[in-house]
């Protein structure tokens, strides 16, 4: 719905004759989620730990998501942490003991523990020593795995996947080069439902269940039957449409990564294509908000990884702030927020430096999570928990205008120049205080009148004077 000025000032006279025309955006099915949580991309354990005490927990956050712990290949680049050898808790991130000590220390600060598990698959060297000193080679792990516990598709020469819309290839040859477990075999199921209980026994609260696409998904239902709890689960699956794996068949078992979502903020915030903002969700192939974690960027897509794409990452600042702020504002999903390290090219490891160190976060350690404007909106969305998105407006072709119910609303300024700008909006009559930019706004008979300033944010809580 793009709202002209007209329409803005018909509401208002409609309004004061007595008629309810409140624009009111299709509803959002969301149960009850955690506000957001955050993706420590390759932090250490200790790091880890002492951000959920200083910064997660006082900022709001409900949980952080850590690089895999299990050992791994030996190797610099970031992409060795995605390469298994064996399933002890002994990785670039740190000791066991470490691990723990950070889950315990983030628990106590209120900050929940998501895992990054790497179950599709084992490293894809023929032979190697891990970072824990494990020696491996091809099919055989000191899990223990052997041969028999591998696929062997024995299509197109080296056991590759190459025709994405065959299914029973995505799923049993070689994702490069990465031996593929068979998860079809009960004792390769039990195996992995261990190693998730020995992670949930050290008090992980979640799972990131990586590349999830290329397990057949009653098998990965089977695993996740025999781990104990109640653990969230977010499964890998990178579904455009056009291929015959959709991430709906995974919602059984939890939460999904809604791929969709980074094209379509790339589309609005970097293309300035906003009309695809209005009630994308009702589109057809969209997960249900209560299904759907979304992001702006994760470690893959900004690295071309995912579908090759450009994306919205820390490299477009202001406009990725933006973004950000507009994911943390709309009741679609639940939010992941991206915390980064700088990199060049693509298989670029962390940097050697805490980013806890004077000059750690901002250059070498980006820390987005950090941002004012970021924590500011992840305390919005928390405020305006189980609203509705009404009065949804698109002023000046460059202004996106909602509101969450009675309790909040938000203002974006996608554009390069100052927008004047007249919205309806639910909040009452009142003095209010941006919570972004610390701006007074005035709220009188349901409408905002203001001016914002090029690629910036207004922010206003009910009650907030």
């Amino acid at each position: 719905m793009r709202n002209s000025g007209a329409t803005v000032l018909l509401a208002l006279v409609l309004a004061a004759c007595g008629a309810d025309e409140r624009p009111v955006q299709a509803p959002i099915e969301t149960p009850a989620q955690p506000v957001a949580f955050v993706q420590l991309f390759e932090w250490q354990w200790l790091d880890v730990a002492r951000e959920c005490e200083e910064y997660l927990g006082p900022k709001g956050y409900s949980a952080v998501q850590v690089s895999p712990p299990n050992e791994h290949i030996q190797g610099p680049a970031w992409w060795t942490r995605y390469q298994p050898v064996s399933y002890k808790i002994e990785s670039r991130g740190g000791t066991r003991a470490e691990f723990a000590d950070m889950v315990a220390r983030c628990k106590a600060a209120g900050v929940d523990v998501y895992a990054d598990a790497v179950i599709n698959h084992m490293a894809g060297f023929p032979q190697g020593v891990g970072i824990a000193g494990s020696d491996f080679a091809e099919y055989s792990y000191p899990v223990p795995y052997d041969y028999d516990d591998f696929h062997h598709c024995g299509r197109n020469d080296d056991g590759r996947i190459v025709d994405y819309q065959d299914l029973w290839e995505i799923q049993t040859c070689e994702l490069g080069t990465l031996d593929d477990l068979d998860t079809s075999k009960p004792e390769v199921q039990a195996k992995i439902a261990a190693y998730l209980n020995d992670l949930m026994n050290l008090g992980v609260k979640g799972f990131r269940m990586d590349a999830v696409k290329h397990v057949d998904h009653d098998e990965l239902h089977a695993i996740l039957q025999q781990v104990d709890g109640d653990p969230f689960i977010y499964q890998e699956v990178i579904d455009r449409g056009g291929e015959p794996i959709s991430a709906m068949n995974y919602v059984r078992d939890g939460n999904v990564t809604e791929f969709k979502y980074a094209a379509l903020i790339l589309e609005a915030f970097e293309q300035g294509n906003l009309d695809v903002l209005d009630g994308y969700w009702l589109e057809p192939g969209w997960l249900p908000g209560g299904n759907a974690v979304v992001f702006v960027d994760n470690h893959d897509i900004q690295r071309g990884h995912a579908f090759g794409d450009e994306v919205v990452n820390y490299k477009d600042g202001k406009r990725y702030e933006l973004a950000v702020a507009f994911m943390l504002a709309h009741p679609y999903g639940y939010p992941l927020v991206m915390s980064s390290y700088a990199f060049e090219d693509d298989q670029q490891g962390p940097p050697d430096v805490s980013p806890h160190d004077a000059d750690g976060c901002g250059e070498t350690w980006i820390c987005e999570h950090r941002r004012d404007s970021t924590t500011a909106m992840v305390g919005f969305r928390k405020a305006t928990a189980g609203t509705e998105l009404i009065h949804w407006d698109i002023a000046n072709d460059s202004v996106i205008s909602f509101g969450r119910g009675d309790k909040g609303h938000i203002l974006i300024n996608t554009g390069e120049q100052v927008a004047d700008v007249i919205v309806v909006t639910e909040l009452p009559s009142g003095d209010y205080t941006d919570i972004v930019g610390a701006r007074p706004i005035a709220v009188q008979d349901g409408v905002i009148e203001t001016t914002l300033e090029p690629l910036s944010v207004v922010a206003v809580l009910a009650h907030r004077e």
